[in-house]
């Protein structure tokens, strides 16, 4: 069995592809469930995010798990196989370690060193392991990555200043307005934790605002975000009467999770005033028609990668002692990964051994009746020491050579040479 990584991301894909591609969180555990109903494929966990919809499973036949994942992605999302397969990035064996590890540092974000990924990973791990389909294989790499990311973001400064989609959007939205911030009507469209570090970053602008409205499906989640921040400004409405509340907004931000807009064209149509849109969502929550009206401006993240891109120049020592790290716990982990194979192989090999004599033994037992108990015994010893000799050097190899590539070829050849 192998290990692969498969999936689309914002480095290989149009964000048109992403939104399409992304699933809603309530449709992971079905999504689960059906990529380990296949043949081919004996663990999975999916992760589904804002830039990034993957699985990473363990797998019997590359070329057969590859068309099973395609497959049960294109089913799930409603896409054709032929609209992302030239998109996908496959990671096999040694280089998933190398991909997810990095995924988890946060330097494969827009945002590098956003913290949101980590959690974003461990609830994937967690659904996956609730619906038993995480074995101990991915539920090791997954944790080792992320133990790994906390790492990365302890040891090195990446996660100093803007280190969130929330914190990026919201400073995005402040350097756009400026002055105009101050005293002006915000909407965030969303409860959860992107819209959490939004409203807490918004809150604490300078010039401050005057009035922040949270939308959001489930309002007791909205009323926890409002008594968490504690600020006479924020008062909560149910998102189905978002559009109802758009006359003097200057700001809307939206960090929803949804399968189509909840904004549309129309619903901005009466807006008098300019207003700025920072739409986080993938799927867009706000239509993205509405950049046709004049006093409309848009920002979703396309324009947030940009600008992140452009004011990454003093965070590069962080980003380079970031991967240096990666590449130690990474390698780390392989090193560990071999050893723990060798372990096994020559606990098999020993193992098989042992049968060998057992059963020959027994075999040959009415050679043996005319010995005493002690003549039994002495040759019994006598066998299991020749056989013990024999299988010393290939055990000895197998340890020293653990941890590396030569381990790997041994530990292949003992397996089809004693048919392990």
């Amino acid at each position: 069995m192998a290990l692969i990584s498969v999936g689309i991301d914002h480095e290989h894909a149009s964000l048109d592809l992403l939104e399409r591609a992304t699933l809603p969180e309530h449709e992971w555990a079905k999504m689960l469930r059906t990529l380990v109903s296949h043949r081919n494929i004996h663990e999975a966990v999916f992760v589904s995010t804002c830039l990034r919809t993957e699985v990473v499973a363990v797998i019997d036949r590359f070329h057969g798990a590859i068309d099973e994942i395609t497959e049960t992605l294109a089913d799930a999302t409603g896409l054709d196989v032929s609209e992302f397969e030239d998109h996908l990035t496959v990671n096999f064996e040694h280089d998933v370690a190398s991909h997810l590890f990095s995924v988890a540092a946060g330097l494969k974000s827009v945002v590098p060193g956003e913290f949101e990924i980590l959690g974003q990973l461990r609830r994937a791990l967690e659904l996956a392991i609730e619906e038993q389909s995480a074995g101990t294989e991915v539920t090791d790499i997954f944790q080792r990555a992320i133990a790994s990311g906390r790492r990365v973001r302890s040891e090195t400064t990446i996660s100093r200043g803007t280190t969130s989609f929330a914190h990026a959007a919201a400073s995005a939205a402040i350097d756009e307005l400026g002055d105009e911030l101050g005293g002006a009507h915000v909407v965030v469209l969303g409860a959860g934790q992107m819209a959490t570090g939004v409203v807490k970053s918004l809150l604490s602008s300078s010039p401050p605002l005057a009035k922040l409205t949270i939308f959001n499906r489930t309002l007791d989640r909205a009323e926890s975000l409002r008594r968490d921040v504690d600020d006479v400004r924020v008062s909560v409405e149910s998102l189905d009467t978002a559009h109802e509340h758009l006359d003097g907004v200057r700001l809307v931000v939206s960090a929803l999770e949804v399968s189509a807009p909840v904004l549309s064209r129309e619903h901005f149509v009466e807006c008098e005033g300019e207003v700025l849109v920072v739409d986080l969502g993938v799927p867009r929550a706000v239509a993205s028609d509405v950049n046709d009206l004049a006093n409309i401006r848009r920002i979703d993240i396309g324009d947030l990668r940009s600008r992140v891109e452009r004011t990454l120049g003093d965070r590069r020592e962080a980003i380079d002692a970031a991967q240096r790290i990666v590449a130690e716990d990474v390698e780390k982990f392989l090193a560990e990964q071999r050893a723990r194979g060798a372990a096994v192989i020559v606990r098999e090999l020993r193992e098989h051994f042992d049968e060998l004599v057992t059963s020959e033994l027994a075999r040959r037992g009415h050679d043996l009746e005319g010995l005493t108990p002690e003549q039994r015994e002495s040759v019994t010893s006598l066998v299991r020491s020749v056989v013990a000799k024999i299988a010393h050097r290939p055990t000895v190899a197998l340890k020293e050579a653990a941890g590396t590539d030569q381990g790997t070829r041994l530990s292949e050849a003992t397996r089809n040479l004693f048919d392990l």
